[in-house]
């Protein structure tokens, strides 16, 4: 699990800079209106929304934006969209198991780009249960070491998170990632909140069971495979089982 959680760690700080923020600004839009949805447009009552709030904010999504959708999504201000989640199992080259989770308001355009991303970079569908099963739904909750001249370390998390419900604390170099129930993954992070803590990202995520290592030339091939699927406006999420060395995470850049 380490080299996929130091990817995807990478992968979130790159984002920031990334040319398609575009793209990225818009998935997390969709997601704060989602959000409103379901529970209702008051982050104090609705923890989902307050997560996808913070995510957007940390990704510099201006406050209108955030406001606006928000709206939308609780009623308050036309324009919202019916987006269903949806999804998708496959595999990818070396035996990856993937799983995509889209947000959409057009079922056929969704299935259509992530079958066409994967057939196109070495992957391949698969049916429902068949990819899932080794995968564990976890709360993840990801903290900076460095905060603002200050440097938490894995005890001061420990200290904070354990009675809070984490089930694991591990260390990314620059970062920690906490495990939870996903059922406790509000607990842990207003733990960490309430600590003076500040945090990346606190998510419900897929985590897989069983790994596949991979060397260079297989993790350039999944990482290309997996922007590709991102790259749709449906995809909101990619989860893979593959599993990487610090020397090739190095190696690929």
């Amino acid at each position: 699990m380490s080299g996929h959680s130091k990817w995807a760690t990478t992968k979130h700080k790159k984002a920031l800079v990334d040319a398609k923020r575009g793209k990225l600004f818009a998935k997390l839009i969709k997601n704060v209106e989602v959000a409103a949805r379901v529970g209702g447009g008051d982050p104090g009552g609705n923890p989902t929304l307050f997560d996808a709030i913070q995510k957007a904010k940390k990704a510099s999504v201006p406050n209108d934006n955030i406001d606006r959708a928000v709206k939308r999504g609780s009623g308050a201000e036309a324009g919202g969209a019916e987006y269903q989640t949806i999804m998708y199992e496959g595999y990818g080259p070396g035996g990856v198991a993937v799983l995509i989770e889209c947000l959409t308001d057009n079922r056929n355009r969704a299935a259509s780009e992530v079958r066409v991303a994967m057939t196109r970079n070495g992957g391949s569908m698969a049916d429902p249960g068949s990819v899932s099963y080794m995968f564990d739904r976890k709360g993840v909750v990801v903290v900076p070491r460095n905060q603002d001249g200050r440097t938490v370390t894995e005890d001061d998390l420990l200290e904070v998170v354990l009675d809070a419900g984490a089930e694991e604390v591990e260390d990314l170099g620059e970062a920690f990632e906490i495990r939870s129930e996903a059922a406790d993954l509000v607990t842990v992070r207003t733990a960490i909140q309430q600590a003076g803590i500040d945090y990346d990202s606190a998510d419900s995520s897929f985590v897989p069971s069983v790994n596949v290592p991979l060397d260079e030339d297989g993790a350039r091939k999944i990482f290309r495979l997996i922007d590709a699927l991102e790259d749709s406006d449906d995809v909101q999420n990619v989860w893979a089982n593959f599993d990487v060395s610090d020397d090739v995470m190095e190696a690929v850049g």
